[in-house]
């Protein structure tokens, strides 16, 4: 099965089908129907400090499922975790070390698997609402930004709010907050509209992960919670070992986006 242009209508197995063989890319526009999931792989002692972090700050930290140590699949991913993502970060002591496609040689038998909602699940009901998606139209990653808005500390765990921005245009924005207001596992609606200094961002075509976007005359700044949120209290809080997905290159659950909106 060779990637083509239209990556929306593969299935999950078939999309990570593709990864398993080596093609690694943004999944914004894959699988569209299908949730994506943001993950995190850290040692069953490190685990519980996270999950208690993810349960202070649900907003860029939605919890889809959690494995039992060692286990490579999760009830919302019947694919491998060590293969099926299209891109891996390695950190030790809270420094990346490698970006690989395939982490079955560094993964370890006491690792607990978080699986958290990400935002690209949304997308599709964005479009359909006539709300445009930047990133998407230009093929390219979506970008995500640090902020100087702590997140609650759990146990050894701390760090800042990471957030992803889509330019909207003006008349659109209550659109946009009313869609994804309706997706709280996929963290919800915006948490910021607006200027990106009351973040503490200083420019936004500089973003720490992901890629730039144009913002066309018009439009606004509109920022969601993101789960690049649980790699960046990696950094600051440098626990021995974990494995992340790269940046926008996310795992395609079985999961149906409809499963995750609510009335």
């Amino acid at each position: 099965m060779d990637h083509d242009a239209a990556p929306g209508r593969y299935t999950p197995d078939e999309a990570r089908a593709l990864f398993r063989g080596g093609l690694s890319v943004p999944t914004a526009g894959w699988a569209t129907g299908w949730a994506q999931a943001n993950l995190l792989a850290l040692p069953r002692a490190d685990a519980y400090d996270f999950l208690l972090f993810a349960q202070r700050n649900p907003k860029p930290c939605p919890v889809l499922d959690v494995t039992e140590p060692g286990a490579t699949s999760a009830s919302v991913f019947a694919g491998d975790l060590r293969t099926d993502v299209p891109a891996y970060r390695v950190y030790r002591d809270g420094e990346l070390v490698e970006e690989l496609t395939d982490v079955s040689e560094v993964w370890r038998d006491d690792l607990v698997a978080f699986l958290v909602g990400c935002s690209f699940t949304f997308e599709s009901a964005l479009l359909d609402g006539g709300v445009p998606v930047r990133h998407l139209e230009a093929g390219s990653n979506a970008p995500m930004y640090r902020t100087d808005r702590e997140c609650r500390p759990a146990g050894a765990l701390s760090g800042p709010l990471v957030v992803s921005m889509r330019p909207v245009p003006a008349d659109k924005v209550a659109d946009a907050v009313r869609i994804t207001a309706r997706y709280p596992a996929v963290h919800g609606a915006p948490v910021h509209v607006g200027d990106p200094g009351a973040l503490g961002i200083t420019d936004l075509g500089t973003p720490d992960f992901g890629d730039a976007v144009e913002i066309r005359p018009g439009e606004v700044p509109v920022f969601w919670a993101c789960g690049v949120t649980p790699q960046a209290a990696v950094m600051r809080s440098r626990p021995a070992f974990a494995i992340s997905h790269a940046p926008g290159h996310m795992a395609i659950t079985d999961a149906r986006d409809a499963q995750y909106v609510v009335p």
